[in-house]
């Protein structure tokens, strides 16, 4: 199904402004976080390590429980053009958004448990660090193998002339649906990150 416009008696299809997949305006703010982050882990600056670490961590969970349970439920009550119309302004930014929170988080994350000495077997909260990881391992792979490919794919859709609505509404959905699920999967985390701190 087309979903250039809806089609009406004597009306033109609305042309679609171009837009791009990847929005390079962005692409210096992604540099100079990971900049940021490598910059942390080489000095090995506790400060800098957590605060990418936390800010990191909450923009992920948060995007995750928001566009899960907020945005998904709207999005599937929209129109196809309503949704079209929004995907083109969305998931660019999300293409960029997901990849750097996520790097950052796990990157500093690590570093930190480097530093506390929870990699060492011997360490009393080292089982939680291991459960962490093994959740945070679990959303890092959806978020990057199967989020971000979805997300994508979208936008690679939405720049044909003839878009297929029907293709759109299926990995808007698995876009969604996935991003409730780790949505689900980060309360495990705060409970593990909580746990670990007290």
């Amino acid at each position: 199904m087309a979903v250039a416009a809806e089609a009406r008696p004597g009306v033109e299809p609305q042309e679609r402004r171009p837009f791009q997949v990847i929005p390079v305006k962005g692409l210096p703010i992604v540099a100079l976080v990971l900049v940021g982050v490598v910059v942390a882990i080489a000095r090995n600056e506790r400060w800098g390590l957590v605060f990418c670490h936390v800010v990191g961590g909450g923009l992920w969970t948060g995007i995750d429980l928001f566009v899960g349970f907020v945005v998904g439920p709207i999005i599937g009550r929209l129109s196809i053009p309503a949704r079209v119309e929004f995907s083109i302004r969305f998931m660019p930014k999300m293409a960029l958004i997901i990849p750097t929170v996520v790097t950052a988080t796990l990157a500093a994350g690590f570093q930190l448990a480097r530093q506390d000495g929870f990699l060492d077997t011997s360490h009393p909260n080292h089982g939680w660090v291991v459960a962490s990881m093994c959740v945070v391992g679990v959303m890092a792979v959806v978020a990057l193998a199967y989020l971000e490919p979805a997300n994508i794919a979208v936008l690679f859709e939405l720049r044909k002339p003839q878009p297929d609505g029907e293709v759109i509404a299926r990995l808007m959905k698995r876009f969604v649906y996935t991003a409730g699920i780790t949505g689900a999967m980060q309360v495990a985390t705060l409970i593990i990150m909580t746990r670990l701190v007290s």
